[in-house]
């Protein structure tokens, strides 16, 4: 399939294989690997920032005037103002990696006009590598990926993610679990979005949820879930969820369950105080960033716009 990939997704699959190689040399010796921590159970490691610059190096080699969002260097790299926006987690699944646990992955978007058009999610511990262009599916090593067939969330198996950092409002996810978990088959947390929401769009989950998650974390796989016949929003079933920092995924059947599930539990900011959640130092993302079907609800809470990037604290699980 590789000699029918649209040109840019070609030039995402080399980049992100030269990440998987990097990440698999580290693998075979982590006892010397140089960990750094963000904040609370938020890693970053040297593998990490040598990963996201051959990443970075090859797409600019490739389109030296595309823009760059990536999560350890942000927008320092690539044209300012580029309609072509190049998203990037050079490894999604840190915590997993530094203890050896191979479930972790690279992933890349390539965002035009805010809406992303190809996609990269590669693990290198497995060497699958999944691909989705707009409108031409998604596949997984040549083969051609569907969502599952189930209508029942009695039925299905749902992937998570569990909050981790100190502040996270454990209380209120604590519930969500709850309320989920007594109406699916199963629950499951390997601890890597960009690869859960590729394993929603392969049929393996039913749906798939989190919140507190980053562009980057999945700009890539909500292309594989769309392109594979799912669906994915926030937890209102918008499709404004890039930047909500919540995020539904599934098929169609098992999408509306979920949504109707997770509804109350939707991140809602009085309109006035939504810039206080925001950081000083944010960078305020270009029309490129925004997504479809973002149009403030008529009524006094709303969500928070894209006036600004969310904090920079995505998942390193």
């Amino acid at each position: 399939m590789s000699t029918s990939l649209h040109p840019m997704l070609n030039i995402a699959v080399k980049a992100a294989r030269a990440a998987g190689a990097i990440i698999n040399r580290a693998s075979l010796d982590l006892d010397v690997l140089k960990v750094a921590t963000k904040s609370t159970n938020d890693f970053v490691t040297e593998v990490d920032r040598a990963a996201e610059q051959a990443i970075i190096d090859t797409l600019l080699g490739a389109y030296p005037g595309h823009a760059i969002l990536a999560e350890e260097s942000g927008r320092e790299r690539g044209a300012k103002d580029s309609e072509y926006l190049w998203i990037i987690d050079p490894l999604d699944g840190t915590t997993n990696f530094i203890h050896g646990f191979p479930v972790y992955a690279v992933s890349i978007a390539l965002s035009y006009r805010g809406k992303v058009e190809q996609a990269v999610v590669y693990d290198p511990a497995r060497n699958d590598l999944f691909v989705a262009s707009k409108g031409r599916g998604a596949f997984l090593n040549d083969r051609r990926l569907r969502v599952s067939k189930r209508t029942r969330i009695q039925d299905a198996l749902i992937g998570t993610g569990f909050p981790f950092r100190k502040g996270d409002n454990f209380k209120r996810y604590v519930k969500m679990f709850e309320e989920v978990m007594q109406h699916c088959a199963g629950l499951r947390r390997p601890g890597a979005a960009a690869l859960d929401l590729c394993y929603v769009a392969a049929g393996w989950y039913d749906g798939f949820f989190e919140t507190g998650l980053s562009p980057w974390d999945i700009a890539a796989g909500s292309l594989m879930v769309t392109e594979a016949g799912g669906l994915i929003g926030n937890f209102t079933g918008e499709a404004d969820f890039l930047y909500q920092r919540e995020v539904v995924a599934g098929n169609p059947k098992v999408y509306g369950q979920l949504v109707q599930l997770l509804a109350p539990y939707t991140r809602v900011i009085p309109a006035d105080s939504a810039d206080a959640t925001l950081p000083a130092a944010a960078a305020t993302p270009p029309a490129a960033l925004a997504t479809a079907g973002s149009a403030p609800a008529a009524k006094k809470a709303v969500r928070v716009r894209k006036a600004g990037t969310p904090r920079d604290d995505s998942a390193p699980f």
